[in-house]
């Protein structure tokens, strides 16, 4: 076999089998970075791609805790430092009963190239547990983040490894991990992001991944001399992300028709206004109930455990979980006039529906590239801890707002072709390759 695509594919599968997450973040990145290593021989020759692929370092540890009927409880928890060529392991813990290491592996190989993108001094991590926060109470959601932190204080640290939010873990939780790591280290310092503001939190923090999507699209759409003005939107979720993208597209005068949980999707085609997002948030933030809650209360319709991308859109925004859009869903989409599909979460679109954008000519940006605004402001956020000081609103914002505008062109200068058609996906993949290829290059072979 002389495809060095494939050779590359099948030396990772034969080290990684039954990890099919993983082996799918990487398939995707060999098919754009395995060429540009061939033709770069220093690269070919300092064993990058093999060295990249590989975790420096994987933790897995039990968990156990105390529920509130007296009963213990066991889970497994995950750390995955996978790269700190360019600075100390930087990724979220998610909490979901879907984690396992291959999950969590694809995550991190993800974020190694997300982070790289940023411009910040961040390498690739990512992390969590398979406990499920849904149904748990306070306190032993409590129990469960002090119990893990027990274990996971020893390999963390503001210059080592910076942990963050993910799905299941918010505010609430990165507080209870914080306060048992201050608690058995005795130290105050920015070993976590995504903090309350009181306590060393930057602002702007929950409001990047999906300001951030919104801020990259708007660079999409500037390069084909369009605005985000009446654009009709769907978007997948109804978490963090998905509220905060909804808010900002509402804010450039888009119409935003769908939101979504586990359970379902709602179709409102008057749109979602601000006022109506408001009751979103606090459905889902506060009294954490379910998105078919907003169809009875405004009168639009549910559809029961199906995903929005039926509903006829100029732009799509998939921003709840991996693989939540597959090839079929691309081609209803394409063909009720959706023409720009970005990415809020990660990897959410299958290798079919990234192959059916590419193949139809679709404007598509990779979760790498178009949700890095959530690790972007957690970089701004370790600055501010270092720095032991507290910026403005809207001095994170524009701060936000030139990253994403910087990846943006990171995508142009390595994903152009002689056209001019911008392949972002390829653009993503080499432009968050090379910093860190660089940077393991002049470190030697560690």
């Amino acid at each position: 076999m002389n495809d060095p695509i494939q050779n590359f594919i099948e030396m990772v599968r034969a080290k990684n089998a039954g990890e099919p997450e993983f082996l799918q973040a990487v398939s995707e990145v060999a098919e754009y970075i395995v060429p540009y290593v061939e033709e770069h021989p220093r690269y070919k020759k300092g064993k990058i791609l093999e060295r990249i692929v590989e975790p420096e370092r994987v933790i897995i540890f039990r968990v156990p805790w105390v529920d509130d009927q007296g009963e213990i409880q066991v889970n497994r928890g995950f750390r995955v430092q996978m790269n700190s060529a360019i600075g100390p392991y930087k990724g979220g813990l998610r909490f979901h009963p879907s984690v396992n290491l291959s999950v969590l592996k694809f995550l991190a190989f993800e974020q190694i190239f997300k982070n790289s993108l940023t411009g910040l001094p961040m390498g690739g991590g990512k992390g969590g547990s398979d406990f499920d926060p849904k149904g748990k109470s306070d306190n032993e959601i409590m129990r469960f983040c002090q119990s893990f932190m027990t274990e996971l204080y020893r390999h963390v640290g503001d210059d080592i490894d910076v942990p963050a939010g993910d799905i299941g873990v918010g505010k609430r939780e990165i507080g209870y991990l914080f306060g048992q790591y201050k608690r058995i280290t005795g130290t105050f310092n920015g070993v976590l992001t995504g903090k309350s503001y009181e306590w060393g939190g930057s602002l702007i923090r929950p409001e990047a991944t999906g300001y951030g999507l919104v801020y990259f699209v708007e660079e999409m759409l500037k390069m084909q001399d369009d605005t985000l003005l009446g654009k009709k939107i769907l978007i997948s979720g109804s978490g963090n992300v998905a509220q905060f993208a909804a808010e900002k597209c509402i804010q450039h005068g888009a119409k935003v028709l769908t939101m979504s949980d586990s359970n379902g999707f709602v179709y409102d085609p008057s749109g979602i206004d601000q006022e109506k997002l408001e009751f979103i948030k606090d459905l889902k933030n506060n009294r954490r109930g379910r998105i078919q809650e907003y169809a009875a209360h405004y009168g639009c319709e549910y559809f029961a455990d199906e995903k929005p991308w039926k509903i006829k859109c100029d732009i799509a925004l998939p921003n709840a979980t991996q693989n939540e859009l597959d090839g079929i869903d691309a081609e209803v989409l394409i063909s009720n006039g959706c023409f720009c599909v970005a990415e809020g979460a990660n990897m959410p679109c299958t290798p079919e529906a990234v192959a059916t954008f590419k193949k139809k000519g679709i404007l598509y940006a990779p979760g790498k590239a178009a949700n890095a605004g959530g690790v972007a402001v957690s970089g701004l956020e370790m600055s501010q801890n270092s720095l032991r000081y507290s910026w403005s609103r809207t001095k994170v914002d524009n701060k936000l707002k030139e990253i994403m505008s910087d990846i943006h062109e990171l995508c142009v200068k390595y994903g152009k072709d002689e056209h001019g058609h911008v392949n972002y996906e390829k653009g993503a993949n080499i432009g968050g390759f090379v910093k860190v290829a660089e940077a393991m290059l002049a470190q030697g072979v560690v």
